[in-house]
């Protein structure tokens, strides 16, 4: 059973040959992506292959194209759009093409109860990567964006952040209008189509995908372990992501079970005698409550001095700096000793 086909229909060849580039480096889309830029191409396609989602200029929707059987139909204006096209959602064209991307899964998830589920042999194998530190002021935060960043330059990695002061909206200097905290009013709802419901909020740093953490701490505090499982089993079951890295505070309900999902925790550390006991009181705790075998998989790390700025471009620049080095090196050694 192959992905359901998301079809892209503009006459402006420059415009549609755009956006499709856009769509190609997003490689965790739920469909497979078609692009055409005449009517005549789309319809002897159409005729013979069902079409899930179509989103189609206004000026190349015509009686031909209303006629095919297509699941949904956005138009794509310019700010105005005929009368007889009322009855279909729009997205204004002009726009960047994430925020395009933001719109289309809303319209789409808004009628769709049943997710586009890949078939078992299609579906890919997603790994959860923690990083964790019992510690403060450790770097961790700026060491899963990169570490994020670097592995999605060859796979398609979500980024997650659970903490419950990431200061995202004041790092980024940008007020998102969606955020983790909606995601999971959804999933303790048991909303159909979550992950339609998260590639509507998506946003994007170059190729990584993330969702904006939340801003009041009592959403993490107060969601419950069954809440974030039923996430996590979602994305698994339906997700398009070949990894997952996971951002972990402190306010997290059951955060040694969710550590336990994990294939690796990734831990910075502090070499000073405080950081040192508190590190030590962390162990045995994860002894006391019979988790000790965390710490097999987690790699403990002293990371090099990453100098901050004040910058929107912060999280990107990462990849650069010494951390980003760091992170590549770190990286090889893994894959060598897998291999």
């Amino acid at each position: 059973m192959k992905k359901q086909i998301f079809a892209v229909c503009d006459l402006e060849a420059d415009y549609a040959r755009n956006f499709m580039e856009y769509l190609n480096r997003r490689n965790n889309l739920p469909f497979e992506v078609q692009a055409f830029t005449s009517v005549e191409s789309l319809v002897a396609y159409a005729q013979k292959t069902h079409v899930e989602l179509l989103l189609i200029s206004v000026d190349a929707m015509c009686r031909e194209v209303r006629e095919l059987d297509i699941g949904k139909v956005v138009i794509l204006t310019e700010g105005s759009r005929p009368e007889e096209l009322d009855m279909y959602a729009e997205v204004y064209k002009y726009q960047s093409s994430a925020e395009i991307i933001r719109e289309v899964m809303a319209c789409y998830g808004e009628e769709r109860d049943v997710f586009p589920i890949q078939s078992p042999a299609l579906k890919k194998k997603t790994e959860f990567l923690g990083v964790y530190s019992p510690l403060g002021r450790c770097l961790q935060t700026s060491f899963a964006w990169t570490l994020a960043q670097i592995l999605s330059e060859e796979r398609a990695v979500l980024y997650l952040n659970m903490e419950e002061y990431s200061g995202f909206e004041e790092l980024m200097h940008q007020k998102f209008s969606c955020t983790l905290s909606d995601l999971l009013y959804y999933v303790r709802q048991k909303s159909p189509g979550i992950i339609l419901k998260l590639n509507s909020m998506i946003q994007n740093v170059g190729k990584l995908d993330f969702v904006p953490p939340v801003q009041l701490p009592e959403d993490i505090r107060e969601t419950a372990w069954k809440d974030w499982e039923y996430l996590f089993q979602e994305l698994l079951l339906h997700g398009s992501y070949d990894v997952i890295v996971v951002d972990m505070g402190n306010g997290t309900e059951e955060l040694f079970q969710l550590l336990e999902l994990c294939k690796f925790i990734y831990m910075p550390v502090c070499t000073d005698l405080i950081s040192q006991s508190k590190l030590q009181q962390f162990e045995n705790f994860l002894d006391t409550r019979g988790y000790s075998h965390l710490l097999e998989k987690t790699v403990k790390m002293s990371l090099p001095f990453c100098e901050t700025s004040g910058n929107a471009d912060y999280p990107e620049s990462l990849i650069w700096s010494p951390l980003g080095n760091y992170v590549r090196e770190l990286l090889g050694k893994e894959t060598s000793h897998e291999q």
